[in-house]
Order: structure tokens, then C-alpha cells, then sequence
């Protein structure tokens, strides 16, 4: 949320999650549910819903001031049935119950249909900046029309996770904002309209259920009636465009001067197998416990005494890889290591494969390099240290690990009052103009 005194100014971060509600509920994992396949993974649209409750309602409960909250704004595939109300908030409003989520790779076939549809690879770049990626909304939809075309005829309204989460607090259905609108395969980037040509190779009539992209910095409307009374919002109380998490840590990284966002993302280029491969072999090899995991992790010496291993619980963005290979001093491969030097060769494996593929899209590490880490992971000192031991450069951190979060503070701020500069270095300014 953005906050707003008079005279004074103050952002709030909260991370809309919650354990016990996904453990006792919805049976998932981390989140999300992973299909036999291994390519398709989902996610309980209703469990984001409950989860927003929760912590609302957590936030109530703690004495937090909700009247005070001059506008709010947030980071997060959702689809409503025609006729429905986003007031009803259960499941029956929902045509697909469990939404395909961004770790999902199962639509291979429908990226080759797109690309093809469009003059290739670089032809679909040229129009929406990126290739035809799985997890991208435009691929995800052209599957969904094409395995089940009744969930998607009585579909009336998609939405990203950034806009759905807008729609519950403004009580309608929210616009999809041009940053994340820009990774879906379907925005013309320049021209930040929908592309004919991509919404036409991926489903029938699916402008009209997309609506029109924003300005990321829209306001939308004032909130939702529901939270006034419930929670004692301002019924002024504005709400600005929800974004993806990504847009939202880059806010962050240059209200502070850096460039660098990792553990979860490099350079705005995403990763699946970051903290879902970390909390697997601490499952595995630390009894699930964080501090067991480090007490390994520093137990072993930089370079691991040649070990070397790459880990993949589910088929990776860059590079196309999956399952797990580890490597021996002798680079033969091999079954298994011991508990801590499997540790220690996940965490540098990792951080090795970052610098690899940073390197060759030409990014260089100079004495002046500095790496700000984000996430929940940026709370391990240990990691962190290893992080820096790889990339041979000083890594910072921020006060809370939940960046996004505080971005979207500030965004909330921004829409509200864009004149206003809390504190930073760096005021806001169009991203085409930002030295990159």
C-alpha cells in the first residue's frame, strides 16, 4: 500500500500469501500444483482470494490503520464466467478454477502455432518484444481454447494475476497494465495495443475479453465498498494499476541505484528452479531446515573441491533443461554427493549458471559491479555469500525481502501523487530514459 500523510509520507509492503491457508485448503506445493507431466503446473485461483482475506485480515487484527491509506497498488492467469460479479468472490465466478501459473511449460506446440502465425521467432519479437515463451499468457489462453473451447467461450473477462488482484480491491474488473501486459505475446510493444495478428493465431474474440491496457501508472477508481466496511478503508482510498512482480523490483532497484535483481530473476530474465530447487534439497538434505542448510552450505570449501552440479526440478526457462546432473573433481557424472557438498554445489551451480548466461548476453562483471539480492533468500547471509564469491563483487541487500512489495508502494504513490519524492536519489522518469 502507499500511504499518505499530511506532511509526511510512508509506503507499506505486505505479501499476499499464506502458508496455513495453502497447506490446510488447498493441498499445494509451494503454491502451486505440478501435473504428472511435469510441464503443467497450476495454481487455486480461490486460494489468492482467501489469501488476501487472511491477511487483511491479520493486518485488522494487529491494529493496522486501514482509514489512512490514501491508495494502494500491487505485484502478482485468471478468467471470469460470463455474468459473474467479481463481488460474488468464490469459485463459481471462475471458469478455470486452477490457473495455469508463469512456471507452467506446456504449451510448446501452441508457441510454434504463434510464432508461425507471425513470421517466426524474430517476427513475434519484432511485434511484442519477446519470443514465444510457454508460460506466456497468449500460449497459455490458445491451449485452453483448444483443449477445452466451452471453459473458453463462457469465459467473459482474463486477467493476469497484477490485474485480478486489482479487480478484488476495486470491485470490477481492472485493466491489465502495458509492463505485464508486455509478457503475454499479444501486446504490440511500441504501440502499446493489442496485436491483431497474435490475439487472432491464439483464440477467437479474445480482445473483447482482454479489455484495454493501461498506463502502469493509472488510476483506476476508488475502492471497493467491501473494504470499506469490512476493514475501515478510506472510501477515498485509490487504487493504481497492479503490475508483475519483476516491473515492481525494478522500481525498487532504481529508487536505489542499482541494476542487478537476483535469486529470483537476472536482469528481468526469469529462472523456475531458484527458490523451488533450494527448498527441495533443503527438504531432502536439511530435515527442511534453513539452518541446518547453511551449517552444510559454509561447511565446505569455495569450489566445492571440483564438485559441480545443475538442478532442475521443472523444465527450466534459459537454459531448456530438466532433471538433475551432478558432476564430479574428474567432470564424470555421478548419482549422488554427500549431504553438504550436494548443498554447496546447488548454491554455486546456480549462481555459476547466472554469471554463464549473464556473460553471454554480453553483460560484463567490473570492479564496479554491485549486486543487489532480493527475495526471501537474500536473508541467508550464507548464500550471499556465496553469491558474491561467484560473481566476485560486493551484494547488497535491502530492509525488507520482499521488494516487490515495497515497489509497488512506491507506484501506489506515484499514481497518487506523482510530484512527490520520498527520500531517493532517483525520481521517476520514463524507463526509456533510464541509463541502462
Amino acid at each position: 500500500f502507499g500511504e499518505l500523510g499530511e506532511g509526511c509520507s510512508l509506503s507499506i509492503g505486505r505479501l499476499v500469501s499464506s502458508p496455513r491457508v495453502n497447506a490446510v485448503f488447498f493441498r499445494t506445493q509451494g503454491g502451486v500444483h505440478v501435473h504428472s507431466d511435469r510441464l503443467t503446473v497450476t495454481s487455486p485461483v480461490l486460494m489468492w482470494v482467501k489469501a488476501l482475506d487472511v491477511i487483511l485480515e491479520k493486518m485488522k487484527s494487529s491494529g493496522f490503520n486501514f482509514s489512512q491509506v490514501r491508495a494502494l497498488s500491487g505485484a502478482g492467469q485468471v478468467s471470469f464466467k460470463r455474468g459473474r460479479t467479481i463481488a460474488l468472490r468464490r469459485s463459481a465466478c471462475f471458469s478455470v478454477s486452477d490457473s495455469p501459473v508463469w512456471m507452467d511449460s506446456s504449451t510448446s506446440s501452441q508457441c510454434c502455432s504463434l510464432e508461425e502465425a507471425v513470421g517466426g521467432a524474430q517476427g513475434l519479437a519484432d511485434i511484442t518484444g519477446s519470443r514465444a515463451y510457454e508460460r506466456f499468457t497468449g500460449n497459455q489462453i490458445a491451449k485452453i481454447y483448444s483443449q477445452e473451447p466451452e471453459v473458453y467461450a463462457q469465459t467473459e473477462r482474463i486477467s493476469l494475476v497484477s490485474s485480478f488482484a486489482a479487480s478484488l480491491f476495486l470491485g470490477a474488473y481492472a485493466p491489465i497494465d502495458y509492463s505485464d501486459g508486455s509478457g503475454m505475446n499479444l501486446l504490440q510493444i511500441r504501440d502499446k495495443i493489442w496485436s491483431v495478428s497474435c490475439l487472432g493465431a491464439c483464440a477467437p474474440g479474445l480482445e473483447k475479453k482482454l479489455g484495454c491496457a493501461v498506463p502502469s501508472s493509472s488510476i483506476l477508481g476508488p475502492i471497493s465498498p467491501y473494504y470499506v466496511q469490512r476493514y475501515g478503508f478510506n472510501p477515498d482510498c485509490k487504487v493504481v494499476a497492479f503490475t508483475g512482480d519483476n516491473p515492481g523490483e525494478i522500481v525498487t532497484c532504481m529508487l536505489l541505484g542499482f541494476c542487478l535483481v537476483f535469486l529470483f530473476c537476472l536482469f528481468v530474465f526469469s529462472f523456475k528452479n531458484g527458490s523451488l530447487m533450494r527448498e527441495k534439497i533443503r527438504d531432502d538434505f536439511a530435515s527442511g531446515s534453513w539452518d541446518e542448510f547453511s551449517k552444510a552450505l559454509t561447511s565446505t570449501a569455495i569450489g566445492n573441491y571440483g564438485n559441480l552440479g545443475f538442478y532442475f526440478y521443472v523444465l527450466e526457462i534459459t537454459p531448456e533443461a530438466v532433471g538433475i546432473h551432478r558432476f564430479n573433481r574428474d567432470n564424470i557424472k555421478v548419482p549422488k554427493f554427500p549431504k553438504e557438498v550436494e548443498i554447496r554445489a546447488l548454491i554455486e551451480g546456480q549462481f555459476m549458471a547466472k554469471r554463464i548466461h549473464a556473460e553471454k548476453l554480453g553483460y560484463k562483471i567490473v570492479p564496479k559491479t554491485r549486486i543487489l539480492a532480493t527475495g526471501g533468500a537474500s536473508h541467508n547471509k550464507d548464500i550471499l555469500q556465496v553469491l558474491s564469491d561467484v560473481f566476485n563483487a560486493p551484494v547488497y541487500t535491502i530492509d525488507t525481502a520482499n521488494s516487490a512489495c515495497l515497489g509497488c508502494a512506491y507506484r501506489a504513490i506515484h499514481g497518487k501523487k506523482p510530484s512527490l519524492v520520498i527520500d531517493s536519489p532517483v525520481s521517476y522518469r520514463p524507463v526509456s530514459n533510464l541509463p541502462f
